[in-house]
């Protein structure tokens, strides 16, 4: 009875050995479908090949279609550029591109299709059709200079025109030549306060030529007589347009009169040597008290 006991418990050892030993048979197993699952049967060669991530990714750009092009023509300074310009690209694409043919900088740059052309659209949205022609107005760094310069010579030129404006007559090269030949001798008595128009010519006066002239007023006749040695020139108050004086520097008791006998500072009559108490009289005779300065 013993040795059987024995035997039983000899025949009961096998199974639990094999226990033991499954699990590793399943892990050999699931190795193996892990292997063949990252493999790739159908290689060329029959050897299995890896698939990688990086050549799924890579292959829609290794395949894509080129983009959809237009023609159209560019306008500027009354020259044609012949473009060809992807359809899906932005008018800001396209200015730098039109900045390599015109040397306009981009950011000088409007174009004009329909109106004003906005950067962010594409010519696709512009509805830009083949042959179609777009504006450009702008103008090249070169021009822009060009232009800064005229402006600055304009400028000077007018600063020096203000300049000779806000100069004093008697400083006035064309006044002064005249002042500089002295005053007179048989001019007027002249002085700093006001009288009315004399019953007399006012005389002993000059002109711009440094001849002599006098003026006569006909209040009667409506008319001013301007006499020089060779002629009298008869003419209608009303003629005149403007009266413009300054006295004298350091002989205040004279001034310089101009006669503006036309539309423009250019025609005005200069005479010297008027005796300043007699210029408000002459400014109320030919404009009146309401107009003159």
């Amino acid at each position: 009875m013993a040795a059987q006991e024995g035997d039983t418990e000899m025949m009961a050892e096998p199974p639990a050995k094999e226990e033991q030993e499954a699990p590793v048979t399943q892990v050999e197993t699931n190795s193996q479908t892990d292997s063949q699952t990252k493999q790739t049967p159908d290689a060329v060669d029959g050897s299995p090949q890896p698939h990688t991530q990086e050549e799924t990714t890579t292959l829609p750009d290794v395949l894509s279609e080129p983009k959809e092009t237009i023609d159209f023509k560019v306008m500027w300074n009354k020259k044609k550029y012949d473009i060809t310009f992807p359809l899906d690209d932005t008018v800001e694409m396209l200015k730098k591109h039109i900045h390599s043919l015109t040397g306009i900088p981009p950011a000088m740059q409007k174009l004009m299709y329909k109106g004003l052309a906005q950067d962010q659209k594409t010519l696709r949205e512009l509805k830009v059709t083949k042959g179609a022609k777009m504006m450009v107005v702008g103008s090249t760094l070169d021009d822009v200079v060009a232009a800064t310069t005229v402006d600055k010579e304009a400028i000077k030129e007018e600063e020096k025109k203000e300049k000779s404006q806000k100069e004093s007559f008697s400083s006035q090269k064309l006044h002064k030549k005249i002042l500089d030949k002295g005053k007179p001798d048989d001019v007027m008595p002249g002085h700093k306060g006001k009288e009315k128009l004399p019953t007399v010519p006012l005389s002993g006066m000059l002109n711009k030529s440094g001849g002599k002239v006098r003026l006569t007023f006909k209040l009667e006749l409506d008319q001013l007589w301007i006499g020089t040695k060779d002629r009298t020139d008869k003419l209608p108050l009303g003629s005149i347009k403007a009266v413009v004086s300054e006295k004298i520097e350091g002989q205040e008791e004279y001034s310089i009169m101009g006669l503006q006998l036309g539309p423009t500072e250019a025609s005005r009559y200069w005479v010297y040597w008027v005796p300043s108490q007699y210029v408000e009289a002459i400014k109320d005779a030919i404009l009146g008290k309401w107009q003159y300065f």
